[in-house]
């Protein structure tokens, strides 16, 4: 109950205050790497990209079902997720964010961030606790 409590509605919110929001809970779950990129001006998909990455398929799964859990109690659903089944890399698309949850293997093979270099890459470190 005091999840429900605690929850803000973003329904409505910008793009960013939503990507906040994802990336503080993925880093309460301890996702690695989280990286946040402003891909606004480099595509028509969305205005942020979050990228992380765990250390196992039970643990990339775990990121994603909260994830989805704590968004919807914010009253933000994804418009879909793929890739749950396998687990290697899930992409969670919520319109204006999209989340990536890699394995390591996965994340270094494709690496996003030199793929999307002409973004910007966001400072999220105040959002990130220290483990």
């Amino acid at each position: 109950m005091e999840e429900i409590k605690n929850t803000v509605d973003l329904q409505n919110a910008e793009p960013l205050e939503i990507a906040k929001k994802m990336i503080s809970i993925l880093d309460e779950k301890d996702a690695k790497g989280i990286k946040l990129l402003h891909v606004e001006d480099q595509t028509i998909l969305c205005n942020y990209f979050i990228i992380c990455n765990g250390n196992s398929n039970t643990q990339i799964k775990a990121y994603a079902g909260e994830l989805e859990y704590k968004m919807e109690l914010c009253n933000v659903t994804p418009r879909n997720i793929e890739g749950y089944a396998e687990a290697t890399w899930i992409v969670m698309d919520y319109g204006c964010v999209i989340v990536h949850i890699f394995n390591r293997e996965t994340r270094m093979f494709y690496d996003l961030e030199k793929l999307w270099s002409d973004s910007t890459e966001v400072d999220i470190d105040e959002l990130l606790t220290e483990k």
